[in-house]
């Protein structure tokens, strides 16, 4: 993928806001979700969800390489995790969760 490939997958993505993200990682659902490295540490989504605040700050050209691996990282996550969707009313589902942890809400339009 090229970097403006990665860019546009990234838009696709990620369907929140800066504002919506740094709002929703506050909460304790949020907090709850996801794997951690040991007990007590932050989720490897919510950290995930941090740097996506970042790279939402920033305007295409300020990016870095840093940045663009992580958009990757995003990108691939969010279509794994999508393609999982379990059955059921997943409104308030550990699922969306960490979907939303990655910049991801699958109930937006």
């Amino acid at each position: 993928m090229t970097d403006t490939e990665v860019y546009a997958a990234f838009r696709d993505a990620v369907n929140m806001t800066a504002g919506e993200l740094r709002t929703w990682l506050e909460t304790e659902d949020s907090k709850a979700a996801g794997q951690r490295s040991s007990p007590g540490a932050e989720s490897v989504g919510h950290h995930s969800g941090r740097k996506i605040v970042g790279i939402l700050g920033k305007k295409k050209t300020e990016l870095t390489e840093a940045d663009e691996q992580h958009m990757r990282k995003v990108v691939g996550y969010v279509h794994r995790h999508t393609a999982q969707r379990p059955d059921g009313d997943v409104a308030d589902s550990r699922w969306r969760h960490s979907l939303m942890n990655w910049g991801h809400d699958p109930l937006k339009k």
